[in-house]
């Protein structure tokens, strides 16, 4: 099989996450802790970076092997990663670094890279991973053009809506230049969201009626640092919060009657990696007697998310080979937050990935199932 390159647009612990874990995989020779051993006929070791891009002073100009260990990075180091020949470019800010963590990522001095000069940067990837922190709005949406000028899918790992885009111009976008979005939002592989989902899935299932859930995160990297500031959780809180509450037929009135709370609560820096999330649901069941579930579960962030992104890298990668464009539904219900299809049950959007990677969608019938129907 050719390689799959990947640029990637934020050098943080998800991304040492993902690098380490190719370098990892291809050293062991074997799946155990993958989603997928293949996709498309991939393996995570067929991955290879050819793009790096971040603002820090202490990433910019070095070799993408040194850049996902320096500060403020914590993931620790699971595996030798040799020097790739990928020196990490200076990427323009906007509004990715918010400010009250401009002294933790310190930008490098220097003016901000023209959309030309960063496409540019980009070109030569067959997908770009996009992995900037929380709020980061403006610069996901220019980051996503430079994807497109470059000829590369985009996978979108943050709650910004553009695979999901209501209005529908991102997707429009992607399928004008013949190129596959997929997004928004990733879930972790045993994540809160997931988790938090299959507790609802089994209620409703069971015929018990959700009245009050809430889910409350806590961690120590400088994804929970950022998220400290309610203005840049807006996207996130939605993201999450319609994670669950699609779930059911109520959902909008358990969020418009606040009997739902979803989303990051505080930074506790001694936890570093580790993400503890408290999950509790309170329903009625059979003639409407209470039931109450709580729910602790403990897990490091960045292994959740490099695990579900070297499936969606490799997923993005099928879909351009098959020359597929636009959103993607079938892979984003699957394996992020808020896809542009909400499917009603995990199960389901595993159904959909599953036929979607066993079907080539260029000769799908009209009446095929899944979310495209």
């Amino acid at each position: 099989m050719p390689k799959i390159r990947v640029g990637l647009v934020g050098i943080g612990n998800c991304a040492s996450a993902i690098v380490q874990g190719v370098y990892y995989y291809a050293s062991r020779g074997d799946c155990e802790g993958l989603i997928h051993c293949e996709i498309g006929g991939y393996r995570v070791e067929d991955i290879e970076f050819v793009a790096a891009i971040d603002v820090s002073q202490h990433k910019v100009g070095r070799d993408l092997s040194e850049a996902i260990f320096a500060p403020p990075n914590l993931t620790p180091r699971i595996t030798e990663v040799p020097r790739l020949g990928v020196t990490v470019a200076r990427g323009a800010v906007l509004d990715g670094v918010a400010p009250h963590m401009a002294d933790v990522f310190k930008p490098a001095p220097g003016r901000d890279p023209s959309l030309d000069e960063v496409a540019e940067a980009l070109r030569g990837a067959d997908v770009v991973v996009n992995l900037l922190p929380v709020g980061s709005e403006e610069a996901t949406r220019f980051y996503a053009t430079a994807a497109i000028k470059a000829g590369a899918a985009f996978v979108n790992g943050i709650p910004v809506f553009i695979a999901s885009d209501p209005e529908g111009v991102w997707p429009r976008r992607f399928e004008s230049a013949g190129l596959p979005v997929l997004g928004d939002d990733v879930k972790g592989q045993v994540g809160a969201t997931i988790t938090h989902r299959m507790l609802v899935s089994l209620l409703r299932d069971r015929g018990v009626k959700v009245e009050a859930t809430y889910q409350l995160n806590v961690g120590g990297n400088t994804d929970f640092l950022n998220m400290l500031v309610e203005e840049r959780l807006k996207s996130k809180r939605i993201s999450k919060t319609r994670a669950v509450t699609s779930l059911v037929d109520y959902g909008r009135e358990l969020e418009e009657t606040g009997g739902v709370r979803i989303g990051p609560s505080d930074y506790v820096p001694f936890l570093g990696n580790t993400k503890v999330a408290y999950m509790y649901v309170r329903g009625r069941g059979f003639a409407g007697f209470p039931l109450t579930i709580d729910l602790k579960l403990t897990v490091d962030d960045k292994s959740m998310c490099g695990a579900v992104l070297v499936d969606a890298i490799r997923a993005a990668k099928v879909a351009l080979d098959r020359g597929e464009a636009g959103a993607i539904p079938e892979a984003s219900a699957w394996y992020f937050k808020h896809p542009p299809v909400q499917a009603p049950s995990d199960a389901e959007a595993r159904r959909w990935l599953e036929e979607w990677l066993a079907t080539d969608k260029r000769l799908a019938s009209s009446n095929s199932p899944g979310p495209r129907d």
